[in-house]
C-alpha cells in the first residue's frame, strides 16, 4: 500500500510539473511582455510631446497676440512708449551718465 500511495504521489508531481509552461513558451512571453510595455512607453512619451508642443505654440501665439495689442495701445495712445534707457559708461574711478 505504501508503494502504491508513493507511486501515486510522484505521478502526480510529475502530472503538474508537465502541466506548467516550457522555458522556451515563458521566454516568449517574457519578450512579448516586454515589447508590450516598450510600446506603452513611446505611446505616453509621443502623447507627452504632442502636448508640450501644443502648450508652446498656445504660448507663442499668446506673445504675438499681447505683443500686437500693446503695439496697437501705443499707437491708439493709450499708453505711452517705454522711455528710453540712458548709456552708463564706467570709469576707473567714477561712474558718468552719458545723456
Amino acid at each position: 500500500m505504501k508503494k502504491l500511495a508513493t507511486l501515486l504521489v510522484i505521478g502526480a508531481v510529475a502530472f503538474m510539473y508537465s502541466c506548467g509552461p516550457s522555458a522556451k513558451e515563458m521566454e516568449e512571453k517574457r519578450i512579448a511582455d516586454s515589447i508590450r510595455v516598450a510600446d506603452s512607453l513611446a505611446m505616453v512619451q509621443a502623447e507627452q510631446q504632442r502636448i508640450a508642443d501644443s502648450i508652446a505654440k498656445v504660448q507663442e501665439e499668446k506673445r504675438k497676440a499681447d505683443s500686437i495689442a500693446h503695439q496697437d495701445s501705443i499707437v491708439k495712445k493709450l499708453i505711452k512708449p517705454p522711455k528710453k534707457v540712458k548709456e552708463v559708461k564706467k570709469t576707473k574711478t567714477k561712474t558718468k551718465i552719458v545723456k
